[in-house]
This record gives C-alpha cells, sequence and structure tokens, in this order.
C-alpha cells in the first residue's frame, strides 16, 4: 500500500504530463518550451532526407522519455527517503537528470520532435518504481539505480557505437552530448554500487526484473 504522501504527491503530478504533452501539437508551444534567454540547444545537423530524420527522431524521444522516466523514479524515492539520511545523495543524482531532461526537453521543441506519448504511463510508472523501491529501503532505492542507470547507460552506448559507425564528424556535437550523459548514469551506477545496493532483498531477481521493465519502455517509446 502507497503512502498517504507518495500517492497525494503523485496524483498531484500528473496534470503537468498531460499539459506538457499538448503542448508539442502546435510550433508555436513548441517554441515556447525553451526558456526565455536560454541558447537554443543545436546539436542535431540539418537532415538530408525523411530516412534521417526518422531515424534521429526515434533517437531522441527514447532519450527523453529515458531521462523523464528516471526523473519520476528519483522523484518517487525522494517522496518517501527525502528526509533520510539518504536524501541529500538521492537529491544530487536527481538534480544531474533534471538538468538532463531540461537539455532533450529543448532539443525536441528546437527540432519540433514529438514526445512519445506513452509520457503519462512513464509518469506512473516511473514514480511507483521509485517509491516502492524506496519502502526497501536505502539499499533497495540504490539496488534500483543500478538497475536504471545500467541499463541507461547501456543503451546511451549503444547509440553512440551507431553514430560513430554512421559519420561520427557529422553527428559530433550530438555525440558529446550522449556520451556527457552517459558518463553521468554510469556515475549514478556506481554510487548506487558504493551505497549498498548489492545488499537490498534478492537484489539479483530485483535488477532483473527492473531492467526487464527498462527495456520493454525503451522499445515502445522508439515506437510510440
Amino acid at each position: 500500500m502507497i503512502p498517504k504522501a507518495v500517492s497525494h504527491v503523485l496524483r498531484n503530478e500528473l496534470v503537468p504530463v498531460f499539459i506538457s504533452f499538448n503542448a508539442w501539437k502546435c510550433s508555436n508551444c513548441r517554441a515556447s518550451l525553451v526558456p526565455n534567454g536560454a541558447r537554443r540547444y543545436s546539436v542535431l545537423p540539418p537532415t538530408t532526407d525523411s530516412e534521417e530524420k526518422a531515424m534521429l527522431d526515434r533517437m531522441l524521444r527514447v532519450d527523453h522519455a529515458g531521462e523523464y522516466g528516471a526523473n519520476r523514479i528519483y522523484a518517487g524515492q525522494m517522496a518517501v527517503l527525502g528526509r533520510s539520511q539518504s536524501g541529500p545523495l538521492i537529491q544530487r543524482m536527481w538534480d544531474q537528470e533534471k538538468y538532463h531532461l531540461q537539455k532533450f526537453d529543448e532539443i525536441l521543441a528546437e527540432n519540433r520532435v514529438r514526445p512519445t506519448v506513452l509520457l503519462p504511463l512513464w509518469n506512473i510508472a516511473g514514480f511507483a518504481l521509485g517509491a516502492s523501491s524506496a519502502l526497501l529501503g536505502k539499499a533497495g532505492a540504490m539496488a534500483c539505480t543500478v538497475a536504471v542507470e545500467e541499463s541507461i547507460s547501456e543503451h546511451y552506448n549503444s547509440q553512440i557505437r551507431a553514430l560513430m559507425e554512421a559519420d561520427p564528424d557529422r553527428y559530433e556535437e550530438l555525440l558529446q552530448l550522449i556520451k556527457q550523459f552517459r558518463d553521468d548514469e554510469i556515475e549514478h551506477h556506481d554510487t548506487g554500487l558504493e551505497h549498498d545496493a548489492e545488499s537490498a532483498p534478492a537484489y539479483g531477481l530485483l535488477k532483473t526484473v527492473i531492467q526487464m521493465g527498462c527495456r520493454a519502455a525503451i522499445y515502445a517509446s522508439k515506437r510510440i
């Protein structure tokens, strides 16, 4: 059973997801998503054909979904452990994920890439995963972090390989961004291991189940 405080936060944070998704339906709304005074990200080269455009759209869509889901997981963990000794550690990792999401928000808006229609689902599922893992204590939260961040870093590595094989000079700025975020995810993964992730109940099973969910989410977010 989810504690009252957790369920209250979950209900109250549903509305912005639908508002955010609807905002992408018009170009004026998309442009407004880039904060005033912020540098518009230009990490993508002009696309040469519809095939390249579709490839980059899928890549950005799934990356945005992954960072969105990671944010919701940390939000769920903070709802349970925010006032514990683990709170500052989780908050530090969450702040980095917020930065990642902000950048992908900007890139999607600039390049008129719609986010996945599954954001409302990832909103609920991510928060629930974060909160439920935190209910197992610090070790449970760290086990969740290890599983998720390992999945995300492996996903980023696959994108890096694909872009390097395609044209590393053409995609230089995008590669730099993905590598930077990949390194942050690896740092979070290592932080989880350093803070007792492997002492969580049924660690191996927990990690396997979470990573199966991550792979399913990546597959779906590329396509929908």
